[in-house]
C-alpha cells in the first residue's frame, strides 16, 4: 500500500494519481505487449484453485485499460482497490473488482474515532449501493490510528460505528473489510495491527457482513506464523494481499516467505475469494513481475 519509502499515505496519494491518470494509454502500452501473444499466461493454464487478482495502486504508471489486457492474458479475473470511475474499464475486459475503493477517509481516520462516525457511515451508505450495482461483493475499510487510545476501547468504538453499517451492507449483499496492517514499518499507529484483534472485532460486530482482509505482507511483519494463523483464523479472513518481506517487493526467491505453501494453506481451509497481488515490482517489466507472481501462486 505504499511506496518504496514506505510512508503511511503513499497508497492514497497512489490511487489518486490512478484515478487522474487513468486514460493515459500509451505508458503501459509496450509493458502489456512484452506480456502479451506467446509470452502470456493464458488463463486456461492455471490451476483455478486460486481467483486471482492485483491491486491497482501498484501500476500507477501502467494505464488501467493497458493493465486489465495485460491481467486478462495472465488469468487475473479482478483489479483490486478501483472506484466507480474505473469500474466501466474493468468490465470493458471482463474483469470484475473483488475489494473495492471508494468510501471513508483513508488509513489513518477510521471508525475507532466516535467523532467520525456521521461522517463515515454516511459515506459508506453512499457507495454501498453503487458496488451493489456493479455486481460487486466487498468494499474496504479501516480502523484508524490509534492517537492515543487503547486497544480496548478503538475495538469498541469500531463496533459501534460498523454496527449501524451492517443493515445497509446485509440489504446489498457487500461485505465490509478491514484490512489488517502493519504499524512496525508502514502505518505507524494503525489500530488493526495484528490478526487476534481484527478476529476480536468481527466478534464485537456479529455479522456476516464484516470481515477481515488478511494482508499477509503485513501481517508477517506484525504477527509472523503466517500459516498457523490462516489455519486458526481463516473464518475471519474473506480476501487476501500478498507482498515480498522485506521490502514490499516481488514474492520470489529475494524475500523470506515462501508463498506455495501460504497458497495451499489457503485453498486447505476451502477459500473461495480472491487473493490480491500487492507488491511493488522493482523491475523493470512490472507486468513480467506480477505475470511471475500469479505463477508462483498458482498451486
Amino acid at each position: 500500500m505504499k511506496s518504496e519509502n514506505h510512508n503511511s499515505s503513499s497508497r492514497r496519494d497512489m490511487i489518486k494519481k490512478v484515478a487522474a491518470t487513468s486514460a493515459a494509454a500509451f505508458v503501459g502500452q509496450s509493458l502489456f505487449n512484452r506480456v502479451s501473444a506467446a509470452e502470456a499466461l493464458l488463463s486456461d493454464d492455471l490451476k483455478g484453485h486460486i481467483n486471482h487478482s492485483v491491486c491497482r495502486w501498484c501500476y500507477g504508471d501502467i494505464s488501467l485499460d493497458d493493465l486489465c489486457k495485460g491481467a486478462k492474458a495472465m488469468g487475473i479475473k479482478s483489479i483490486d482497490l478501483t472506484g466507480p470511475e474505473e469500474w466501466p474499464t474493468l468490465k470493458k475486459y471482463g474483469l470484475v473488482c473483488a475489494l473495492t475503493q471508494g468510501a471513508g477517509k483513508g488509513i489513518g481516520e477510521g471508525f475507532n474515532n466516535p467523532k467520525l462516525h456521521d461522517e463515515l457511515v454516511k459515506s459508506y451508505e453512499e457507495v454501498i449501493p453503487k458496488v451493489a450495482a456493479a455486481g460487486f461483493k466487498q468494499i474496504i475499510c479501516f480502523s484508524g490510528n490509534r492517537n492515543g487510545m487503547d486497544d480496548a476501547e478503538g475495538l469498541k468504538n469500531c463496533a459501534v460505528g460498523l454496527k449501524r453499517l451492517m443493515p445497509i451492507a446485509e440489504k446489498h449483499n457487500v461485505v465490509m473489510v478491514m484490512e489488517l496492517l502493519n504499524s512496525k514499518v508502514d502505518h505507524h499507529d494503525y489500530m488493526c495491527d495484528h490478526t487476534k484483534w481484527g478476529a476480536a472485532l468481527c466478534d464485537a460486530v456479529g455479522s456476516e457482513y464484516f470481515k477481515l482482509l488478511y494482508d499477509i505482507y503485513h501481517m508477517q511483519i506484525m504477527d509472523g506464523d503466517v500459516i498457523a494463523t490462516i489455519r486458526k483464523y481463516n473464518k475471519y479472513f474473506s480476501h487476501y494481499h500478498t507482498g515480498g518481506v522485506p521490502g514490499r517487493n516481488e514474492i520470489d526467491e529475494s524475500q523470506e516467505l515462501y508463498y506455495p505453501a501460504i497458497m495451499k494453506a489457503i485453498v486447505d481451509t476451502g477459500f473461495k475469494g480472491y487473493v490480491a497481488q500487492e507488491f511493488i515490482p522493482k523491475r523493470k517489466d512490472k507486468l513480467a513481475s506480477l505475470k511471475q507472481g500469479v505463477q508462483i501462486c498458482d498451486v
